[in-house]
């Protein structure tokens, strides 16, 4: 843990090196909050490099605009994000909040950091009751509404015609949107929905009511450390080659350098992937690769987005944190160029964007990656939006 915190230490001072010296202003403070220890590390280290590699190109600052970037680890612990709001609200004072991977965190922490007028730029959960009744005025979330991934692989399962599937997910509010979001386009009745205690890594009596069922496929959501176990105990089973695996966030970068062979054949849905091809992405891509020796994941990408929205909203304000409503409206704009291609919020701040399904491969180096196979959804909004009324 000390180790831990040290990483997380010398990742912020590295933005805030520029100050040394300096005869400016004060540095605009970017909280960023993610999952730094623990089976979902990965994660949150994704998000943080990403962010971090952003404001070290711009020589500490984003937007042209100095910035100080503080790492909290929410532990993957409801109360421990609760206890990280009070800290950046009364004592850091901070303007902005990016990251938060986990929509029980997005949950614990988004009133109280909107009630304190605090910016919410999130790149990574995106739960439902967020984008419609519960929509809140100092959210965004640039990443994408839970269910969306979901329904990307929804509708690959019902163009490859399927007709006996099996979901299974984490029994939390992302692992119960993401089954929703695929049955919304796989219209098909489910033969099963299998939902297991959060950070559950042992699935053999899961595994076992699969084989005994011979579905036609199976879906599954299980990010971090969890997909490493879960992919793994399905090899094992000797289930991969016989019933297709349909997944969503749960073999990208931050699993298949440990999942490796054994994810190959798997497939993926998401908004991004590391062979999208347009100039921001190739870049992106190139850059993360030489700094940190590992593709990216989504997480990194979502990630990367955000701090290329805070840079343009910052540009735009000037680097003035004080005029909520005109930060607000800078950030709404999405002048920005994103990794994914086209982007822009829909009324609910919540992205309209394309999906695609990946296949993960073997890459040129030997090592596994992810492919696409087809864009399967394009321009998509959440089925959320229009539930929120926000004055």
């Amino acid at each position: 843990m000390k180790t831990r915190k040290l990483l997380i230490a010398v990742s912020a001072a590295l933005a805030m090196g520029w100050a040394a010296g300096a005869q400016a202003a004060d540095p605009v403070k970017i909280a960023l909050v993610a999952e730094l220890s623990g089976p979902a590390a990965a994660l949150g280290q994704d998000k943080l490099d990403a962010f971090m590699m952003a404001v070290e190109q711009n020589g500490g600052k984003l937007g042209g605009v100095p910035v100080e970037v503080l790492a909290r680890d929410s532990q993957l612990k409801p109360e421990v994000a609760n206890q990280i709001a009070e800290e950046l609200i009364e004592k850091e004072k901070v303007p902005i909040v990016t990251g938060i991977s986990f929509s029980n965190i997005m949950m614990t922490m988004a009133r109280k950091l909107d009630a304190a007028n605090i910016l919410v730029v999130g790149s990574g959960a995106g739960p439902a009751p967020l984008a419609g009744k519960r929509c809140l005025p100092n959210v965004f979330v640039v990443s994408k509404q839970n269910d969306q991934f979901a329904e990307a692989m929804g509708q690959y399962a019902a163009d490859q015609g399927y007709k006996r599937i099996i979901a299974m997910a984490p029994n939390y509010q992302a692992g119960k949107d993401f089954v929703n979001g695929f049955k919304r386009t796989y219209t098909t009745p489910l033969v099963d929905e299998i939902y297991t205690p959060l950070n559950q890594l042992d699935f053999s009596a899961e595994l076992s009511r699969i084989s005994a069922e011979k579905p036609d496929a199976v879906y599954v959501f299980y990010p971090g450390g969890l997909g490493v176990s879960f992919v793994r105990a399905y090899k094992q089973a000797g289930l991969i080659d016989k019933v297709p695996l349909l997944s969503v966030s749960t073999v990208d970068g931050t699993t298949l350098p440990a999942l490796k062979d054994t994810a190959l054949g798997v497939m993926h849905a998401s908004a991004w992937g590391p062979d999208l091809d347009n100039p921001v992405n190739r870049k992106f891509v190139a850059d993360f690769e030489a700094k940190y020796h590992r593709i990216p994941s989504e997480y990194a990408a979502q990630s990367y987005d955000a701090a290329m929205l805070i840079a343009s909203a910052l540009a735009k304000t000037g680097g003035d944190v004080s005029d909520l409503q005109a930060l607000r409206k800078a950030v709404a704009a999405a002048d920005f160029k994103s990794v994914r291609g086209n982007f822009s919020f829909n009324t609910n701040q919540f992205p309209i964007q394309d999906f695609y399904a990946f296949k993960v491969v073997k890459g040129a180096e030997g090592n596994a990656t992810l492919k696409t196979v087809s864009k399967v959804l394009k321009n998509s909004k959440d089925a959320y939006y229009q539930e929120c009324k926000r004055s």
